[in-house]
């Protein structure tokens, strides 16, 4: 199973316990490596995450975010935080090109203006 398919994975796992309250573990029970890798790497560093989001989202409180784009926003911030294996570019278009399969369509730019400025502020 490729990366991005096992990212996809990864976001509808965590959108559906956000959504339905279904815990991950029942998302993952047959999920690959990566996708476990990246929801318990979300779960574990929830707080930094949603914090940063709502610094970086101006005008934005975490809770009018969709779910959905709280969850892209999510994995990918986990990403570039804390994965050196994979690169600042390859998160933010994963998540750019989720944000653009399923979500309305001012979701690309907002998911790409948080997470470019974010990759910005972590190489500065």
């Amino acid at each position: 199973m490729r990366r991005s398919d096992q990212r996809r994975a990864a976001v509808f796992a965590l959108y559906q316990e956000e959504v339905t309250r279904r815990p991950t573990a029942e998302a993952l029970a047959d999920a690959a490596p990566f996708t476990r890798e990246l929801v318990e790497g979300v779960e574990a560093h929830r707080g930094e995450l949603d914090s940063e989001i709502a610094d970086l989202a101006q005008g934005w409180e975490l809770a009018r975010i969709a779910a959905l784009e709280k969850s892209i926003l999510r994995v990918a911030l986990f990403e570039l935080w804390h994965r050196d294996d994979v690169p600042d570019e390859v998160a933010i278009d994963e998540a750019v090109s989720l944000a653009k399969r399923y979500c309305g369509a001012d979701a690309p730019g907002f998911v790409n203006g948080i997470l470019g400025t974010a990759a910005r502020a972590k190489a500065g």
